[in-house]
């Protein structure tokens, strides 16, 4: 077995630095704030069907085949779902982008006008102008936006994460009361009122994903087979940890019905601002907030389209969409991409409810992301049985049981998905109904583009991707092995 890294190469408590670091996000934190003490049982579960064994089974992947998504299900099923995988891997961050800049149109709203921060024109409006000014600093390269990133997680989310929770136990001792009911047995199970009162837990998938990100890192480790595990184990607790507490702290200073999906973490700080004569505080954590968002878009804007463009040059994108400039940075993609958040930014700027859009937003993504996640569960455990001389660093424990967990948790989340959750203004079938045409319209460029494939589309000529094979006798040594047949016919 290839079970030995590069010795000290990454270490296993690195690596779950790595992982949560790629997680945790303070943006989710209001969505499960109503529900107090049940949002500890809303954040586990998700974590253990969904997190886990996303982490675990692309370690498997990457450890075996280079070159991510793409190439795990292309090898499983053949390039026309192979490159159907990767775009819902980048569609899913262009409508990721509008939501998350809503949300720091919120924060930028309580450094200047709380009231903003329901007014979709304000609403539309930054997210225009943020996201055009972020790509043009995508434009300049690497260098540019990994300035504006590096800092952005401690920034914008430990520092206002743990400032949620030091704050909340200042407000309680300073005499501050709490909305938060002592815990009982009863309180830790969120209330059945019918479906779509949990239909909010869907929003924590989109939280836990981007596991699979650093899993490529999983060969340079020292023993993977051991370490890799421990490292998921400890950057579970982590994010548990930093969704949690400040979940809980968001519930003891904003009363359920209150907390606003977009304000909720700055409602928090208010109250406990207030309480302890600091009300400039939360102007001070919003523009910490907005700091931290501008980075995470910069830093994400060029990332998950760079992707598209590798793939699309072996003869899946047209040739205008492969260009890049002088800093080899994909613009017309980039472009493309804005022209999409541009439309998605105008639903906000003309709707009556910026919480209802935020929400459709984000479901969006999630529906788009889960996609995506069911095709590589079922993947791995295909390509357990089809190549199984493909030598892996790391091997999933009982991937079976592991790969259909994820799978069938995935296909849950993506049908619950369709449910409005409770509190939101459109109507249950116009809801559902807006997910479904967004999901169809953005999903279904690929199959589109590799309808009209043509010859001159590949500049680039595929790479080999499996990572060590087996030696198939004892006198013959293992080769490198070529793509996939499948590949043939791009």
């Amino acid at each position: 077995m290839a079970e030995k890294g590069p010795k000290g190469a990454i270490s296993w408590t690195t690596m779950a630095i790595l992982t949560a670091t790629a997680v945790a996000s303070v943006r989710g934190l209001p969505a499960m704030a109503p529900y107090g003490w049940a949002s500890i049982f809303l954040y586990v579960l998700p974590a253990i069907v969904f997190m886990v064994p996303i982490a675990l089974v692309a370690a498997e992947l990457a450890s075996g085949w280079k070159g991510g998504v793409f190439i795990w299900v292309k090898e499983a099923y053949g390039d026309r779902i192979g490159f159907s995988a990767i775009w819902q891997q980048w569609i899913q961050n262009v409508v990721w982008y509008p939501a998350q800049l809503a949300f720091f149109a919120s924060a930028l709203a309580y450094v200047f006008n709380p009231a903003l921060a329901n007014n979709g024109l304000f609403t539309g409006a930054v997210i225009l102008v943020v996201y055009w000014l972020s790509t043009l600093i995508a434009f300049r390269g690497v260098a540019a936006f990994a300035a504006v990133g590096s800092k952005g997680f401690i920034i914008g989310t430990i520092i206002p994460s743990a400032g949620l929770v030091v704050f909340a136990l200042i407000y309680l001792m300073t005499g501050g009361k709490s909305q938060l009911p002592p815990p009982a047995p009863g309180e830790f199970m969120p209330a059945w009122t019918g479906i779509a009162s949990i239909v909010l837990i869907v929003s924590n998938f989109l939280s836990y994903a981007g596991m699979e990100m650093n899993a490529v890192h999983v060969n340079d480790m020292d023993n993977p087979g051991k370490n890799f595990p421990k490292a998921i184990l400890l950057a579970t607790v982590v994010i548990l940890l930093v969704f949690i507490l400040p979940t809980l702290a968001i519930s003891v200073g904003v009363p359920a019905s209150s907390v606003n999906l977009t304000q909720g973490v700055l409602q928090a700080f208010d109250v406990f601002f207030t309480q302890i004569g600091m009300p400039w505080g939360t102007t001070v954590m919003a523009l910490l907030i907005v700091i931290g968002i501008l980075a995470s878009v910069v830093t994400w804007i060029p990332g998950p389209s760079r992707g598209l463009l590798i793939v699309g040059r072996e003869g899946y994108l047209p040739l205008w969409l492969q260009k890049t400039n002088k800093q080899d940075m994909q613009v017309n993609i980039m472009l493309m991409q804005g022209v999409i958040v541009t439309a998605l930014a105008l639903v906000f700027a003309l709707s009556p409810s910026v919480q209802s859009v935020f929400w459709i937003f984000s479901a969006m993504a999630v529906q788009l992301y889960l996609i995506m996640y069911m095709v590589m569960f079922l993947a791995a455990m295909r390509l357990r049985k089809t190549k199984p001389d493909v030598v892996r660093g790391f091997r999933t424990p009982a991937m079976t049981l592991v790969g259909w967990v994820g799978f069938i948790a995935s296909l849950l989340a993506f049908l619950i998905g369709f449910v409005e959750p409770s509190g939101n203004s459109f109507p249950q079938t116009t809801y559902a109904l807006i997910l479904v045409a967004g999901i169809v319209i953005l999903g279904c460029g690929p199959f589109i583009l590799y309808a009209l494939r043509k010859p001159n589309w590949r500049t680039a000529e595929p790479q080999p991707v499996i990572n060590v094979v087996k030696p198939t006798t004892a006198a013959q040594p293992a080769t490198p092995a070529q793509p996939s047949g499948k590949a043939k016919g791009q």
